[in-house]
């Protein structure tokens, strides 16, 4: 697919049409159910639930029910990760039931607590495992499977060319490749060139992922990868509207400024009683906390400042203990980044 026809296309995900190119991508404890809203509101293609335990969505696990819940997005897509066949398959029955209406499965989380699990990337060490979770998953859904993965475990093995091939050849219907190797874990530069293996290995679509950080880089993303669209996830913390941003410049246009200060002190005050309202004041309050660091940092640079500058409002804030002091410290801390941008 040419870079003209990429951004100017929908991506066909199965039976579901995603308006766009560009998707927000599973974060662990960051994309739930009000971060993917908001991102979807300023523009994201499709916004990926955050990855969540298949053993424990089957449990019925209350927290874990909540991170997979999609209330208000138009096309809900859960992650799960595991290593169980069976378990992967009845918590992909649960999430369709729900309003699933895409499951993507996770082969590329590098983190020791999940790859200890031999689930996530260390599934990319055994791709017999991994084909039969594959299929136990495409054989219990009727909505759409995608799968997201890295290039390999290590150098020594980059399996994601073969791993994509099964894939496909089961039923998948989207794969995302994130350019780095489990050992690479997030250091040094994700390897945009690497995925164009991939996508010559598959006729279904292929998502590049790993670094996206600039709007401006996205072309040379999308033409280094070969791929079809472009999934973001460290690049949209505490900017919500990244997404958006790119999807704006792969249409041809020029790239939307950051939001105003105002505007992004809306949008995270509107966030934390959203998660106050999803989770409950005790855990609402825990989740917003890494959100308010990011997001203040944002409003740093978009002021002027680099994003230290707000490091001393985000250590006050981490400290509150009281919903409203939250609320009114964040209203301070913007007002005084406006001050400093007006200086």
């Amino acid at each position: 697919m040419t870079l003209s026809s990429a951004s100017n296309a929908n991506l066909q995900i199965g039976s579901v049409t995603v308006p766009g190119t560009v998707v927000l991508a599973p974060m662990a404890g960051i994309t739930d159910a009000p971060l993917r809203r908001m991102a979807l509101r300023y523009g994201a293609s499709l916004a990926v639930s955050e990855m969540v335990a298949s053993d424990a969505l089957a449990r019925g696990h209350e927290e874990t029910v909540l991170r997979a819940e999609g209330e208000g997005v138009a096309i809900h897509a859960v992650q799960l990760a595991g290593n169980e066949p069976a378990s992967m398959a009845r918590a992909a029955k649960m999430a369709e039931a729900a309003g699933a209406r895409i499951i993507d499965i996770n082969m590329g989380c590098p983190a020791k607590r999940v790859t200890t699990g031999l689930a996530g990337s260390a599934l990319l060490r055994d791709l017999d495992l991994a084909t039969s979770i594959i299929e136990s998953v495409v054989g219990a859904v009727d909505v759409p499977v995608t799968l997201k993965t890295r290039l390999g475990w290590d150098d020594a093995a980059t399996v994601a060319p073969e791993l994509a091939r099964r894939a496909e050849a089961i039923g998948v219907q989207l794969v995302t490749i994130h350019a780095r190797t489990r050992c690479q874990f997030y250091t040094g530069r994700a390897d945009w060139a690497a995925i164009r293996a991939v996508r010559q290995a598959v006729r279904i679509p292929v998502l590049a992922n790993g670094d996206l950080v600039a709007a401006e880089d996205a072309p040379a993303m999308l033409a280094a990868s070969g791929a079809d669209g472009l999934m973001i996830g460290r690049g949209a913390q505490g900017r919500p509207w990244f997404p958006g941003q790119v999807q704006a410049r792969l249409a041809g246009g020029s790239t939307p400024a950051d939001p105003p200060l105002d505007e992004q002190r809306d949008v995270l005050l509107e966030l934390y009683e959203g998660w106050l309202s999803h989770y409950g004041r005790e855990l609402g309050m825990r989740c917003a906390r890494k959100h308010i660091g990011w997001s203040l940092a944002a409003a740093a640079v978009t002021a002027g400042r680099p994003p230290e500058a707000a490091r001393g409002w985000r250590q006050r804030l981490l400290t509150l203990e009281e919903p409203a002091q939250v609320a009114q410290g964040i209203r301070d801390a913007f007002d005084e980044l406006a001050w400093r941008a007006a200086a």
